[in-house]
């Protein structure tokens, strides 16, 4: 199995425990080796002799590599979160996601995602013998990832409650989550390939070198936020107006702008230029605005809209929008810069501090620029102290999850994530798109809501529990997260992934 071909996307990964790697310059190297070998080239510039090297190479062919488990774990924590608040958080809104600024449980699943997809790339792409091979794979992987995205997301598949299928492509959705996914990988991809040959060897002395050394990537970065922050505090947006066609009879509708900066629902420039971009019609239709306190009463849940309520709660809004995955190209960035701390640092505490640091130093640019009100803490805009934030949260807890998992070798309480993080692709089509319960419902008695999925929802939990709150979390738990999370463990004993 090519591990570089596996890992260069955090979504699809194929373990190979206990596998014996030889770590030559043919291979493409070994995506999720905890330990870094010293590249040939670099030891004959320090004027090692030919014998040296072969004696250094040697041992690296009978050793076996041991796996990153924390990489399993944290791609397996993220996709449970996802199934989690998109299943259960109807029945509690206060972990699904925030109406507009703020920050709840749901709005960590996207910045974590590229984030360890930001790790995965470091280590897959660590050693590159073929530079047109390897932007061949990661085009291609660009583009497989934005064929799912499009038919999940897009509006074909209507699972899992509405058995229908087929979309009008006056309304097709172009964005979404595999897609922002796209962008951010093959951005940060194509950087980290291209810069191979700058890449060092060895770091020079300095809690600060790994930044130095890797300034190609951290400028990609800067490129993207400057980008993304003229754009949104300079473009002048203008009124626009658009159809609502949830209503009973479809009714157009203006919304006053003609102002610059603003970070709001409605006149905002991220908003903008998804409407100049993909058209109005082609965003997501019910944004999560709709439960803002400011378009009905029934805030942070859904409800009815105020009598009152501005033309811009019934306005469709892209929340992977093009101008906010540009910002959110920054959380692959940064997760990138975590991947190359485990490549260099051998040591566990050596690691530790670099992660931590860099992950408390984010967290706290981002509260300040929050509760300062300079830059508020926004998923939908994904604003520069939401990238700050949530990738300070991710560095932690993939630092947390290194220090169980990794180094105190508390591998059994996480098995599960390890089994989902394994075969993530596959939960996230079968339970997070709802694709398998889509399936399991076609199969029904007189009545579509008469089907398996239903009467187990119903009748062994909500009815269990006389609660239809607790019995659809506990449904999501067991019958969703646990149950795929067993499935994936048994997929991985059998040697079955799904991978793009």
């Amino acid at each position: 199995m090519d591990e570089a071909k596996r890992m260069e996307e955090g979504l699809s990964s194929t373990p190979q425990n206990g596998e014996l790697k030889q770590e030559i310059e043919k291979t493409n190297g070994d995506g999720d080796s905890i330990e870094h070998d010293r590249d040939t080239r670099s030891t004959t510039q320090e004027g090692e002799s030919t014998r040296q090297i072969v004696e250094q190479e040697q041992p690296l062919v009978k050793q076996k590599t041991k796996r990153v488990a924390t990489l399993d774990a944290f791609r397996g924590l993220t996709i449970v979160l996802m199934v989690l608040v998109d299943d259960a958080g109807g029945a509690y809104p206060q972990i699904d996601h925030s109406p507009w600024n703020g920050c709840t449980l749901a709005d960590f699943v996207m910045p974590f995602f590229l984030f360890i997809v930001g790790v995965a790339i470091a280590l897959a792409l660590k050693r590159i013998p073929r530079v047109k091979d390897a932007v061949k794979k990661i085009i291609l992987r660009t583009l497989k990832l934005l064929f799912w995205g499009v038919l999940l997301q897009g509006g074909y598949s209507h699972a899992p409650d509405d058995l229908s299928y087929g979309v009008d492509m006056r309304f097709i959705r172009w964005c979404g989550i595999l897609q922002r996914i796209a962008l951010v990988y093959c951005v940060v991809a194509l950087i980290e390939t291209y810069t191979n040959k700058l890449r060092p060897y060895t770091l020079k002395p300095g809690h600060l070198s790994i930044f130095s050394a890797y300034r190609w990537q951290w400028f990609g970065g800067f490129v993207a936020f400057v980008i993304y922050m003229v754009t949104t505090f300079s473009l002048y947006v203008p009124d626009w107006s658009f159809v609502d066609y949830n209503s009973y009879e479809p009714k157009r509708y203006t919304v006053q702008c003609g102002i610059r900066g603003h970070l709001g629902p409605a006149c905002n420039a991220v908003g903008y230029v998804d409407r100049q971009v993909w058209g109005v019609n082609h965003l997501y239709s019910q944004p999560v605005w709709t439960r803002s306190s400011a378009c009905t009463l029934s805030s942070p849940a859904e409800g009815h809209f105020r009598k009152n309520a501005p033309s811009w709660c019934r306005a469709p809004f892209e929340p992977e929008g093009l101008l906010s995955s540009i910002s959110a190209i920054l959380s692959g960035i940064i997760g990138i810069h975590y991947g190359h701390v485990l490549i260099h640092f051998k040591g566990h505490s050596e690691r530790l501090k670099q992660w931590l640091s860099l992950g408390f130093f984010l967290l706290i640019i981002g509260i300040i620029l929050h509760f300062t009100d300079a830059i508020p803490i926004n998923k939908q805009l994904y604003s520069f102290s939401y990238v700050c934030f949530t990738a300070g949260a991710a560095g932690i807890v993939f630092s947390v999850f290194y220090l169980l998992i990794d180094i105190w070798d508390l591998r059994t309480p996480f098995l599960l994530l390890e089994w989902i993080g394994m075969n993530a692709m596959l939960v996230f089509v079968m339970a997070a798109q709802g694709i398998f319960a889509a399936f399991v419902n076609g199969w029904y008695y007189k009545d579509p809501d008469n089907s398996l999925v239903n009467w187990i929802q119903n009748h062994v939990f909500i009815n269990v529990w006389h609660s239809e709150r607790l019995g659809t979390l506990l449904y999501v738990i067991f019958a969703e997260i646990t149950f795929w999370g067993v499935v994936a463990g048994i997929f991985h004993k059998l040697g079955i992934y799904w991978k793009l």
